[in-house]
């Protein structure tokens, strides 16, 4: 069991979700709440706040991105095996629809392997407070066992 998921355990999912700002400063700039955590899953709310706005007043891409990458770690970090480490390689994204409501953002790998060395590839989606998917990601995961 990873690190992260151990912790998300023992604290509520708020003070867990500033935590996760501190050891990665970069993802506090979109105020993530962390919101269901498990191994090969995570999802998280990214709220629509003029903070992550683009020149359209709507959710900019690459905080959508930066969501993707954190809910994509932390399924990762909470599936691969004990001692094993991992550090993103590379991603696809594909943007389906204007973002202009707070977006759940989900990590769903549950058909994904993480038992063995090397990239691995994670999926994630973004839908809107509708329900409407309005954002993709494949991201690689490039992982090693000790």
């Amino acid at each position: 069991m990873g690190q992260f998921l151990t912790m998300y355990k023992q604290m509520d999912a708020q003070a867990f979700s500033k935590g996760i700002g501190q050891v990665a400063p970069y993802f506090s700039s979109i105020d993530p709440e962390i919101v269901n955590y498990r191994p090969r899953y995570c999802e998280l709310v990214l709220k629509n706040q003029p903070k992550v706005h683009n020149h359209l007043g709507t959710i900019h891409a690459i905080a959508m991105c930066n969501a993707a990458e954190l809910v994509a770690g932390m399924a990762t970090d909470a599936s691969i095996p004990e001692g094993a480490r991992w550090i993103p390689q590379g991603m696809t994204v594909s943007y389906l629809a204007k973002a202009k409501s707070d977006l759940k953002v989900v990590c769903d790998a549950d058909g994904v392997d993480f038992s063995e060395p090397g990239d691995i590839v994670v999926p994630v989606s973004a839908y809107t407070d509708g329900g409407t998917k309005c954002f993709t990601a494949l991201i690689t995961m490039n992982v090693k066992h000790a």
